[in-house]
């Protein structure tokens, strides 16, 4: 099976869907490439979407055809602002009924990298290429996700430029690391209008204190991983580690299971599976502390690497000392956290869709403006799609619905994945 998109590019929706842009564009030309290259983006995907397949031109010898001409134009030479044309994108989704964030959803981070030969493309260095499990030639982007259990959508993405770019590398005033780019982004998510139970992320981002506490400061809720072997308190062979955590919490079996409680998690292909959480303690992390560790996972006795999760998260525990008529965020038991961070999932199918089906990674141009304009228009694309399907669909409430299927490898920080998956909402 492989991974669509809800709706197919349709003349007549992406006409009424193009329309609301139209003020962003100063002339004819520029409105006319805007929807030149989403038809393009959301065609049948035959081949790498690269300008010459936009505009349904040969490749190599169609280099040259008029219309390829325009939308190079269009996407390297024309004045039009990407931000303007994105802000308008996420204000579409925001006051619509249908996409509008809610304090159930989760703000994701991650980032995404991709093959780039060459040295004259902006971004483009030797780096951690996730999708591909290895260092590489390529460019990574920053970029975060708004999504519950029943839509996702992509909301703002920043290249990372590699430190080799600047004249004194990372202590360049220039240079912004991934975690400084993914505090800015969840700052522009705020400006958007976007709202969230929690900010979620992987062990990348998790992992470090700074992002952790800008977070807090800004008031948002978290839901972090953390890597297992995470040390607190000393180095090497002294550390005290999440998974040690775990392992000191008591377990005797399913019917004396101590201090773990049973966590359901229902899926999207139908499955169910019985997970099981705790509280641990982690230093000064624990259940009455500023900061939790949760651990969940499908069995306490081995604590098997690909379904264990050490969670860190400033949402109080129920009836714990920060449970107070003050407080800033709602409590969040077990169950709760674990199903906040399970919703993190669907940035891996949004990753698959974007890249597999809507050319994210096709572009063959090189400057700064040129790519984040493609990207921007890119999540136009991406939106449209959500945007016509809705036109057909009732809008459903998310307080019961179940969690994206997991994923079957590690997604964009492991080996690259074959196989593909089907939108839940366009599967038939």
């Amino acid at each position: 099976m492989t991974a669509r998109l809800p709706c197919p590019a349709a003349a007549g929706p992406l006409e009424g869907y193009a329309v609301h842009f139209d003020e962003l564009f100063r002339s004819l030309a520029q409105r006319r490439g805007f929807r030149e290259y989403l038809t393009g983006l959301l065609g049948p995907r035959d081949r790498n979407k690269t300008l010459t397949c936009l505009a349904g031109a040969e490749p190599v010898e169609g280099a040259q055809h008029a219309a390829v001409q325009r939308l190079q134009y269009f996407l390297s030479e024309s004045t039009w602002d990407s931000e303007q044309v994105n802000s308008r994108r996420l204000e579409l989704l925001v006051g619509d009924p249908a996409t509008a964030p809610h304090d159930r959803g989760v703000l994701v981070i991650d980032d995404s990298g991709d093959r780039k030969d060459g040295t004259g493309t902006a971004h483009v260095g030797r780096q951690w290429l996730g999708r591909y499990g290895k260092t590489d030639n390529g460019i990574v982007t920053v970029t975060t996700v708004w999504a519950d259990e029943r839509v996702y959508y992509p909301l703002h993405a920043q290249p990372y430029t590699p430190a080799s770019h600047f004249p004194r590398k990372r202590v360049d005033p220039g240079f912004r690391t991934k975690l400084q780019i993914a505090a800015d982004l969840v700052a522009k998510a705020r400006t958007a209008g976007v709202v969230c139970r929690a900010v979620v992320a992987d062990c990348f981002y998790g992992d470090h204190d700074d992002l952790r506490a800008e977070l807090r400061h800004g008031g948002w809720g978290f839901v972090m991983a953390l890597k297992p072997a995470r040390g607190t308190w000393q180095y090497g062979a002294e550390a005290y580690t999440p998974k040690d955590a775990a392992k000191a919490v008591p377990w005797n079996g399913p019917d004396d299971p101590g201090r773990w409680s049973p966590v359901q998690r229902r899926f999207r292909d139908g499955h169910t599976e019985t997970w099981w959480a705790t509280d641990a303690q982690l230093g000064w992390w624990g259940p009455d502390g500023h900061t939790r560790l949760v651990v969940a996972t499908t069995d306490p006795a081995t604590l098997p690497d690909k379904a264990t999760w050490y969670l860190a998260t400033n949402l109080p525990r129920p009836g714990g000392p920060h449970d107070t008529p003050d407080r800033l965020h709602e409590p969040a038991d077990l169950t709760e956290v674990v199903r906040l961070y399970g919703i993190r999932h669907w940035i891996e199918q949004s990753y698959k869709q974007v890249k597999d089906e809507l050319g994210w990674a096709d572009f063959q141009v090189r400057s700064d403006t040129a790519i984040r304009r493609h990207q921007t228009l890119v999540h136009c694309a991406f939106s449209f799609c959500w945007d016509t399907w809705f036109d057909d669909q009732p809008t459903q409430s998310t307080n019961n619905s179940p969690e994206p299927a997991p994923p079957a490898d590690p997604g964009e920080r492991g080996a690259r994945n074959t196989t593909t998956t089907v939108l839940a909402q366009g599967a038939t």
